[in-house]
């Protein structure tokens, strides 16, 4: 299921004629400690095919960062993890992938559910039209978490707290999410995903459209969430990867090519194509 593929040839060549060469993964697509698993996951768009055959694993506990050129699949393979693919009338997706084991495409598995227990923070910042409070407790009242005002308060206090944004607004807790800045819309999105206790996080490019002080607030978050919470992040940026990553997979036209340690990634890459866009040669 997992081939190993076959070392490009360094010299100019398209990218398909690269693709051509795409057999299978290597590296390390597969952990002891699963939290979610993926095994010969393709994804059609009507007739057009966007992802071919990923065999992955992603670790509990761990942050795991997928990279690549724009329009290689990673946010397609995230949306996988949570199937927000339902939504779009003409995908279809394939293979077996599992959380915990379950099978998440089980006609079984009610997505609404699904969704709580693997959350999803997005390349730009959305809170609702509510207050802020508001914002963080809509789906512990959604999924009945709280019993009473005095639970749901704890929640709201509790998930601020570990999204790093209750001290700059536990005095404004009613005004509107939406008249925060954009680092802080992004944790307040954050604070609301973990408000309902996911087991996994996705992100999709979550600091794209923040400054670098606001990314670097968000990525010492990632940093401590991972105590909790397995997280999958879809980044273009090569050194957030390095710096929040316990591994990282590089995508390339659909394919998943390498998986490894962040380090091996970006010091030792396998795949001529995994240097080829570490180095800046295309993407």
């Amino acid at each position: 299921m997992n081939d190993i593929l076959d070392p490009l040839p360094t010299t100019t060549e398209s990218r398909e004629e690269f693709d051509i060469e795409i057999k299978g993964t290597i590296g390390q697509p597969f952990v002891k400690n699963v939290k979610m698993s993926s095994r010969d996951c393709d994804v059609f768009y009507a007739d057009k095919q966007a992802i071919f055959n990923i065999n992955l694993d992603i670790g509990a506990n761990e942050i795991i960062a997928m990279i690549g050129p724009s329009g290689c699949g990673k946010s397609t393979y995230l949306r996988v993890l949570n199937r927000m693919n339902d939504t779009i009338p003409i995908c279809r997706v394939t293979g077996q992938h599992l959380l915990e084991g379950e099978n998440i495409y089980s006609k079984k598995m009610d997505p609404v559910l699904l969704r709580a227990r693997v959350g999803m923070v997005f390349q730009k910042p959305n809170p609702f039209p509510k207050s802020i409070y508001d914002n963080v407790a809509y789906g512990a009242r959604l999924h009945g978490l709280a019993a009473n005002k005095s639970e749901l308060n704890e929640v709201v206090e509790k998930s601020l707290i570990k999204a790093g944004l209750f001290n700059e607004v536990k005095d404004d807790l009613h005004k509107a999410g939406t008249g925060l800045s954009g680092g802080q819309q992004q944790r307040l999105c954050i604070a609301r995903a973990i408000a309902i206790d996911p087991e996994v996080i996705l992100m999709d490019e979550p600091t794209s459209a923040l400054d670098p002080i606001a990314t670097a607030i968000i990525e010492e978050l990632m940093d401590e969430l991972k105590e909790n919470y397995t997280i999958a992040i879809v980044t273009h940026s090569m050194q957030q990867a390095a710096r929040v990553s316990q591994r990282t997979a590089y995508f390339h036209l659909g394919k998943l090519v390498e998986v490894n340690n962040t380090n091996t990634i970006f010091t030792n890459p396998k795949h001529q194509l995994t240097e080829n866009y570490i180095t800046g040669r295309f993407g």
